[in-house]
């Protein structure tokens, strides 16, 4: 099981992206840790010194040095997740609940509790998480033999979102139990990262126009991570540019909407499970119908441009991804 760095390492907050800044959700200790209110930060810049310049780098200044490390350290975490949400939609806000669990920072006893609770909102996702896995295989072996089965692919998009549209009423007693192990302030943190993980989702998966070259978005992480040449990212930037129309069944808006509605009843002195069924019905799937097809389309579009080494390299890519795990590991 591969455990994402933005999870294993020990930071001391969750950083997000918004747009191409990147956003810091500030972390607290637990007991009373602050929202994660969010703060724009540069991107980290490479900066180079020439070879002449050894007197000047002699009397650089430490902090200096460490701030650009940590800048570094901090864009190489936001591409962790961005990478993260544009390949994994199943649960839907769920999964982004689980994630915002990891990052609370509780003391050690009600730690314990919330992570019971956080392993079984886990085990009522596999069935979707499972499909999901499906799916990057079957990318992965499509990008691997130079052609993508668009037909199965389709079809198992659609796994993905019937999986996860079922998750709702299973998991209703779990998210009682646990706004009840929470205090105010700390449903308030959890509820801010819940947004934060939704904002960071559709700024990949939405906002973010597939043909893209600009920093941080997802063509630029395929061309480092490829070598692609200029004609490569021009061929692929072209092919991605038309928009694909957004269809009812996999329409964002709806998951927006579903986050609102968790906000308003998480909030609330008294969890009421029955106000989440109207937002949840109309959002069921569509974060994994709409964010699957992106990603499919993305690999579709790619992969007859790739030469076989690329072609290898990226399905080796995809397999990682299959590996993923946002939660602690179990004890």
């Amino acid at each position: 099981m591969r455990h994402i760095r933005w999870m294993s390492r020990a930071v001391p907050g969750l950083i997000l992206v918004s747009g191409l800044a990147l956003v810091a959700c500030d972390e607290k200790s637990s007991g009373g840790a602050a929202p994660g209110a969010s703060a724009s930060a540069k991107p980290a810049a490479a900066t180079s010194a020439p070879a002449s310049s050894a007197s000047a780098a002699s009397s650089a200044s430490p902090a200096g040095s460490a701030s650009a490390a940590d800048e570094a350290a901090e864009e190489a975490t936001n591409e962790e997740l961005r990478s993260y949400h544009r390949h994994h939609h199943h649960g839907g806000m769920f999964t982004w609940i689980s994630m915002a669990i990891d990052t609370l920072g509780l003391d050690a006893t009600k730690k314990a509790a919330v992570e019971k609770i956080q392993k079984d909102m886990h085990a009522k996702m596999a069935p979707a998480r499972d499909a999901e896995h499906d799916l990057l295989s079957l990318l992965a072996d499509g990008v691997a033999a130079g052609k993508i089965d668009t037909a199965k692919v389709d079809a198992a998009v659609a796994k993905v979102g019937t999986a996860s549209a079922g998750i709702h009423t299973a998991m209703m007693d779990a998210i009682t139990q646990l706004h009840d192990a929470l205090s105010p302030v700390e449903r308030q943190a959890l509820v801010d990262k819940v947004k934060a993980h939704h904002d960071v989702w559709r700024k990949v998966n939405v906002d973010e126009k597939p043909g893209t070259k600009d920093k941080g978005t997802h063509l630029a992480h395929l061309t480092k991570l490829l070598d692609l040449t200029p004609d490569q990212v021009d061929k692929i930037s072209k092919a991605l540019a038309p928009d694909v129309p957004v269809k009812p069944d996999a329409d964002p808006k709806a998951v927006q909407d579903h986050v609102a509605a968790f906000e308003k009843a998480f909030l609330a002195d008294k969890f009421d499970p029955k106000s989440l069924a109207a937002p949840a019905t109309a959002a069921g799937g569509h974060t994994a119908r709409h964010g699957g097809a992106r990603m499919a389309r993305f690999y579709e579009t790619v992969t007859p441009i790739l030469t076989a080494d690329q072609r290898t390299k990226l399905a080796a890519h995809l397999r990682e991804r299959l590996n993923d795990q946002h939660a602690a590991p179990e004890k």
